[in-house]
């Protein structure tokens, strides 16, 4: 059995469910610290700036966590 058949096609269901879950991930965490910045430092460049970062780290998570828990087997 080859690598390629292994592996068996997602339905359009659980793609979207999968998807669904990536972006929860990538966007509540930047969301949040966006908002708490701007709270906490009255300063909008602050909280746009730690939002963008918490973004891009959530965005590097995320892509470590899909390729681990998300793929079908």
């Amino acid at each position: 059995m080859s690598d390629d058949e292994k592996f068996t096609k997602l339905t359009i269901r659980e793609i979207v469910l999968r998807g669904t879950i990536i972006a929860i991930i990538i966007t509540i965490p930047s969301i949040v610290a966006f908002v708490l910045t701007w709270i906490i430092l009255d300063d909008l460049i602050y909280a746009f700036i730690l939002g963008a970062m918490v973004y891009f780290f959530a965005m590097i998570i995320s892509l470590k966590i899909s390729k681990k828990f998300l793929v079908k087997k």
